[in-house]
């Protein structure tokens, strides 16, 4: 195509630049336009990929017809396809009339698909089915309808990247993908920013009524220099504040630098991670992890108060056991009493002596309220481990030694120790388990809504309840 030709496409579409990147992109729509055959033009946010497919559709033998630029990012996961492809009357809540749909109304005409690469899955193979048929099926019916739509579709992803992890459908992107149409970034368009930063002020100058605002020449060193992460919408946003913040209408380098990002090196904006994106990073996974760590340091406070309570009980059942003593009853001649073994821990201890058996060859054991046995004579003297004291007399006095104290406190710290040790090693598919169940009832059933809380996608959520049968 001559020059000629291509400066009177800029001028019928105010396209500003005469950059080598800018001129094949117009060149290669002005030749697909007379054809049917699919385009996708890829280019980062701001770089006016919307222009693109007005410049194939009002060249085209279908200019007649009509044309829609739909934002497929913009309409919920939900109601997308109703939107697209129509539905049928009360084929769900609120659809209280039959909808032809984006597909039936621009039959014989254009659509423009901006941010294709956002489509849900499902929408995705609906939409494969029309542009290799003409044939579609409205939400909620039966009948295949016909239509003859060209589709146009952009996105700024990186196709091959979500191809690869399973985003988007490998045959829509190469059927997607027969022309495709580079649209290039700011930064590399040279001198094509000073034209769009002159066009931009003389446009407010004209709609507001103020001063046209200039540059020195280190400003507009500066206005090269810059990255442009935002692009051409970025470079007007900024045009528009000077023009009406600047006192000064000549701008400098010292005025542009406040109005422009200190960091001259980025060449693109920070990403926002999305719900329920997983990536092989297991960041999803990172997060659940986190959150149960967390449940789970909570747990372990719990459990370090209970230990300390119990230990105060055990300190208090220590002094009331001092003050008081075990009593047992006289020794009556010959009485055989069985031999102690064993003493027990101050812990639950009742009222009788634990740990002593019932009955030695049918003889009672003595109890702490001193009921007497009978007497059986020839028996041996009766043998009393020296963790009861001192025998006085028949009588028993417990006093509790240093001994038995520090068995008891060791006692506890292991038990503390073990309760700790067996807490930081709880099965992490346990806590996932309680985690999932909780966000279920949280959130009444609904696993959508779960697996957002969660930070999962629905597919994981899905398998996780099945493998743990909730």
């Amino acid at each position: 195509m001559d020059n000629s030709e291509l400066q009177k496409i800029k001028q019928r579409y105010n396209i500003v630049g005469n950059s080598d990147g800018l001129n094949r992109a117009l060149d290669v729509a002005l030749q697909v336009a007379p054809t049917d055959l699919s385009v996708l033009i890829i280019g980062e946010s701001g770089v006016g990929k919307e222009i693109i497919p007005r410049v194939i559709h009002d060249n085209s033998p279908r200019r007649r017809e009509r044309y829609f630029a739909i934002n497929c990012g913009s309409i919920p996961e939900g109601t997308i396809d109703s939107e697209l492809f129509g539905h049928e009357k009360g084929s769900f809540t609120g659809a209280i009339g039959e909808s032809e749909g984006y597909f039936g109304i621009a039959n014989k005409g254009t659509i423009f698909l901006d941010e294709v690469g956002e489509l849900p899955i499902q929408t995705q193979a609906r939409l494969l089915r029309v542009l290799e048929t003409g044939e579609y099926i409205r939400v909620g019916g039966t009948e295949i309808r016909k239509t003859d739509v060209r589709i146009v579709a952009a996105t700024n992803v990186n196709m091959r990247k979500a191809v690869s992890e399973g985003k988007f459908r490998e045959d829509l992107y190469y059927r997607l993908n027969t022309i495709p149409i580079q649209m290039p970034p700011l930064r590399e368009r040279g001198n094509d920013i000073l034209l769009l930063f002159r066009l931009f002020a003389m446009q407010m100058a004209e709609k507001y009524r103020l001063p046209k605002i200039s540059l020195t020449e280190d400003a507009k060193a500066l206005m090269l220099k810059y990255k442009w992460p935002g692009n051409v919408r970025q470079l007007k946003n900024i045009t528009e504040q000077m023009s009406v913040l600047s006192r000064e209408r000549e701008i400098n380098l010292e005025t542009l630098s406040q109005f422009i990002p200190r960091d001259e090196e980025t060449t693109q904006l920070a990403t926002i991670p999305q719900a329920g994106n997983e990536q092989h990073s297991y960041e999803s996974e990172r997060e659940m992890l986190y959150k149960i760590l967390y449940e789970l340091r909570g747990n372990v406070s719990d459990l370090r108060r209970e230990m300390k309570s119990l230990r105060d009980q055990l300190d208090e059942a220590r002094g009331l056991s001092g003050a008081n003593g075990f009593s047992h009853p006289k020794n009556i001649s010959g009485m055989p009493p069985a031999t102690v073994s064993g003493v027990p821990s101050v812990t639950g201890m009742p009222a009788s002596v634990s740990g002593i058996p019932p009955s030695v060859s049918g003889i009672t054991s003595p109890s702490v309220s001193g009921i007497t046995s009978p007497s059986v004579s020839g028996m041996p003297e009766p043998h009393y481990p020296s963790e009861f004291g001192n025998l006085q007399e028949g009588r028993i006095y417990a006093e509790p030694r240093r001994d038995a104290e520090d068995i008891e406190a060791e006692e506890i710290k292991d038990m503390e120790n073990e309760n700790e040790s067996e807490n930081e090693s709880l099965n992490l598919n346990e806590l996932s388990r309680q985690m999932i169940e909780r966000a279920l009832e949280r959130n009444n059933g609904n696993r959508k809504k779960a697996a957002e809380e969660l930070g999962i996608s629905d597919r994981t959520l899905y398998r996780r309840i099945k493998k743990y049968n909730l």
